[in-house]
C-alpha cells in the first residue's frame, strides 16, 4: 500500500505491517500511511479483524525525533493535529484489532498499540511513554488512552517517569493482555484475530462503538448509546440468524454473513 506500511490479508484477517528500518520510527509519511491503511481495513468487507505488527524485532520505537527537533511552536501547532489523526483512524477501525508487540513499543509506538482493542507482547518486549525525557509529553493520544486503559495514577507514573516497562509488569498493569514467547507474538495475535472472523461483524462493530463511545460520557448517555446500538442490530440478517440458530439448534450454531 505504501512505502513503509502495507496491508496483507488472509482468511479474513488483515495485518497492518509497519516496515521502516531500523526501528519503525513514525515520521510524517508513516503516520499518513498508517491512516490510509486504517481506512482501507475499515472499508474492506472481507476483513473481519486486524493485527497491528512491526515485525520480529521491534513494534515501533516512537516518533522520528530528527524530523521534529527543529520544529517551531507554530509548525507543531499545525502538525499536532495530523499527529493525532492517524491514531484516531486506527482506533476507529470498526473491527476487532490486536497489536502484536515485539521488542520496543515506545512513545508513538505505544500510542499506536493503544489504539488496538487488545495487545499481545513478547516476553522481552518493553513499552513506555518516554517523551518527558525530551521535554515534551505524549501527543498522539498517550495521555488519554493510557489513562483510560490502566487508570490515572498508573498512567501518570509511566508518563512522569518516562520509564520503560517490561512485559511482565505491563501484563500486571493491564497495559498488555497476553505475554507469549517472542517468536510466537504474531502467530498468537493472528490466531486471536481469527476467532472473530466468523462472528457477527455488525454486532462486533456495535459493541466496539458502544464501549469506546460510552466510556467518554456519563452513564445515562452511555446507556442511550448502548440502547441505540442494541436496537439497531434488530435490522440485521445476523441478528435473525443468531436468534433462529439458538432456538432451533442451541448456542454457537448460527452462521453469520455480516449483513
Amino acid at each position: 500500500m505504501g512505502e513503509f506500511v502495507r496491508v496483507e490479508t488472509a482468511g479474513g484477517v488483515a495485518t497492518i505491517r509497519l516496515d521502516r528500518p531500523k526501528m519503525n520510527a513514525l515520521n510524517g509519511q508513516v503516520q499518513d500511511e498508517l491512516a490510509e491503511a486504517a481506512r482501507a481495513v475499515s472499508g474492506d468487507e472481507g476483513v473481519r479483524a486486524a493485527v497491528l505488527y512491526g515485525g520480529e524485532r521491534v513494534f515501533a520505537a516512537g516518533a522520528d525525533i530528527k524530523e521534529m527537533a527543529e520544529m517551531s511552536y507554530a509548525e507543531m501547532a499545525v502538525r499536532s493535529g495530523r499527529l493525532q489523526d492517524f491514531t484516531r483512524a486506527l482506533a476507529a477501525i470498526p473491527k476487532p484489532v490486536i497489536a502484536a508487540i515485539t521488542g520496543y513499543a515506545l512513545g508513538g509506538g505505544l500510542e499506536v498499540a493503544l489504539t488496538a482493542d487488545f495487545r499481545v507482547a513478547g516476553e522481552k518486549a518493553q513499552v513506555g511513554q518516554p517523551e518527558i525525557g525530551l521535554g515534551i509529553i505524549p501527543g498522539a493520544g498517550g495521555t488519554q488512552r493510557l489513562a483510560r486503559l490502566i487508570g490515572v495514577a498508573k498512567a501518570k507514573d509511566l508518563i512522569y517517569s518516562g520509564r520503560f516497562v517490561k512485559a511482565d509488569e505491563a501484563l500486571a498493569l493491564g497495559l498488555v493482555d497476553r505475554v507469549v514467547a517472542d517468536d510466537s507474538v504474531y502467530t498468537e495475535a493472528v490466531a486471536w484475530a481469527r476467532t472473530f472472523v466468523n462472528g457477527p461483524a455488525l454486532a462486533l462493530a456495535a459493541a466496539k462503538k458502544a464501549i469506546d463511545a460510552g466510556i467518554e460520557v456519563d452513564l445515562e448517555t452511555g446507556l442511550e448509546i448502548e440502547r441505540l446500538q442494541f436496537s439497531g442490530l434488530f435490522a440485521t440478517d445476523d441478528r435473525a440468524a443468531g436468534m433462529r440458530g439458538f432456538v432451533e439448534e442451541g448456542p454457537g450454531k448460527a452462521k453469520f454473513t455480516g449483513r
